[in-house]
C-alpha cells in the first residue's frame, strides 16, 4: 500500500501524523508529508483509519 497527500486539500490538522506518526509528519511543509514510500505491513489498518478520519479527505491510497 501507498498513500500520498493532495497538498491543495491538506490543512495539517494533524489527524494523520496523531494515528500513524511513522508514516505521516509535519515537518517543514504546510501540510503533512508522507515520510515512507510504502506503508509497512503492519500499520496499513492505521493509515486506513487516517484515510477515513482525515477532515479534508486529502489523504489518497495509491493502486500499486
Amino acid at each position: 500500500m501507498k498513500v500520498r497527500i493532495d497538498e491543495d486539500l491538506c490543512t495539517a490538522c494533524g489527524v494523520c501524523t496523531d494515528l500513524v506518526p511513522d508514516v505521516f509528519a509535519l515537518e517543514d511543509e504546510p501540510w503533512a508529508e508522507v515520510i515512507v514510500e510504502t506503508v509497512p505491513e503492519g500499520l496499513e489498518d492505521d493509515v486506513q483509519e487516517a484515510v477515513e478520519e482525515c477532515p479534508t479527505e486529502a489523504i489518497i491510497i495509491v493502486e500499486e
